[in-house]
C-alpha cells in the first residue's frame, strides 16, 4: 500500500510539474518570438516541442494518475482509442522534433564557410512544413492502435497488456512486421540526426572556446564562456532524451519477456515513459538564456 501510494503521488507530481514546465517553456519562447526583431526558428521548434510534451503528459500521465487512485472504467472504448493513439502519436512527434531542434541549432551556429550554412532556414515559417510532416508520419505509423486498443469496461478475453484503464489486444503478425520496422526506422533516423548534429555542434563550440581562450588574458581564463555552457546544455538535453528513451525501451522489452510479477517494474516503465516530457523543460528553461549568445558564433 505504501509503494502504491508513492507511485500515485509520483505520477501526479510528474504530470503537474511537467505540464507547468512545458507551459513555461512555451510562454517564454512565445514572448521571445513576439519581442524579438527576428523570428528565430528555434523558438518555434521549442514551442512545438513543449506542446507535444503537454499532450503526452495529459494523455498518458493524467489517466494513469486517475487509474492509480482507483478511478477505473472512466473511459469508454472510443475514449481509450483517442487517448492512447494521441499519446503514441505525440511521443513520435516529440522524438522527431527533438532531432529537428538539434539539427537546426547545428546549422545556425555553423561557420559561414561551411556547406551546412546554406541549409539555414531563411525564415522561421519554413519550419512549419516539418511539423505537418511529423504529425502525418506518426499518425500513419500509429494507426494500428485504433484497432488494438479497447476499454477495460468491455468484457474481452484476448487482452495482452493494460494501463489500468485501456487494454492492448493481440495484433496479427502481419501488422507487427509492418508497424515495427517503421517505428525502428523513424527512431533510428531522428536519433541519428540528433546525435550527429549534437556532436558537430559541440565540436564547433569547443573550437570556438579554444580560440577565445587563446585571445583572452589570464584573468578571464577561469570564467565559463557562454558557448561552453551552451554545449553543456545541449549535451544534457540529448542525454536526457537518450536516457529516458532507451531506459523505457529496455524496461518495455523486459516486461514483454517476463512471466513473473510485473507491477513494480511496470510502474518504473511508466515513470520512464513520462520522464523526458517531464524533465526536458528543466533543461530547456536552463538553456534559454545560454544559447542565444552562441547562435551567431562565426
Amino acid at each position: 500500500m505504501v509503494l502504491n501510494f508513492i507511485m500515485e503521488m509520483t505520477f501526479f507530481f510528474m504530470t503537474v510539474l511537467g505540464t507547468l514546465g512545458n507551459i513555461s517553456v512555451s510562454v517564454n519562447n512565445m514572448i521571445s518570438w513576439c519581442r524579438g526583431p527576428e523570428k528565430k526558428p528555434v523558438h518555434l521548434i521549442l514551442i512545438h516541442l513543449a506542446f507535444t510534451n503537454i499532450i503526452i503528459l495529459l494523455a498518458k500521465g493524467l489517466p494513469k494518475t486517475l487509474a492509480a487512485f482507483g478511478l477505473r472504467n472512466f473511459l469508454d472504448d472510443i475514449g481509450c482509442k483517442i487517448i492512447v493513439y494521441l499519446e503514441r502519436v505525440a511521443r513520435g512527434v516529440s522524438i522527431c522534433t527533438s532531432g529537428l531542434l538539434t539539427v537546426v541549432q547545428a546549422i545556425i551556429i555553423s561557420p559561414r564557410a561551411s556547406g551546412w550554412r546554406r541549409l539555414r532556414p531563411k525564415s522561421a515559417w519554413h519550419i512549419l512544413p516539418f511539423f505537418s510532416f511529423f504529425w502525418i508520419l506518426n499518425a500513419l505509423i500509429g494507426v494500428n492502435l485504433i484497432h488494438s486498443i479497447t476499454s477495460t469496461s468491455l468484457n474481452i478475453s484476448q487482452f495482452k497488456s493494460g494501463d489500468g484503464y485501456c487494454y492492448f489486444m493481440q495484433e496479427s503478425q502481419k501488422t507487427k512486421w509492418i508497424v515495427l520496422p517503421l517505428m525502428v526506422l523513424r527512431d533510428a533516423v531522428f536519433q541519428g540526426a540528433m546525435g550527429g548534429a549534437s556532436g558537430y555542434m559541440v565540436l564547433l563550440l569547443h573550437k570556438h572556446h579554444q580560440h577565445v581562450l587563446y585571445l583572452q588574458n589570464s584573468e578571464l581564463l577561469y570564467r565559463t564562456p557562454p558557448e561552453l555552457r551552451a554545449a553543456q546544455s545541449i549535451l544534457l538535453l540529448m542525454l536526457c532524451f537518450v536516457f529516458f528513451y532507451w531506459a523505457d525501451c529496455a524496461f518495455s522489452l523486459f516486461l514483454s519477456l517476463s512471466i513473473g510479477e510485473k507491477s513494480f517494474m511496470g510502474s518504473i516503465q511508466k515513470f520512464l515513459a513520462l520522464g523526458y516530457a517531464t524533465f526536458s523543460p528543466v533543461v530547456l528553461i536552463h538553456r534559454d538564456g545560454l544559447l542565444p549568445e552562441c547562435w551567431h558564433v562565426e
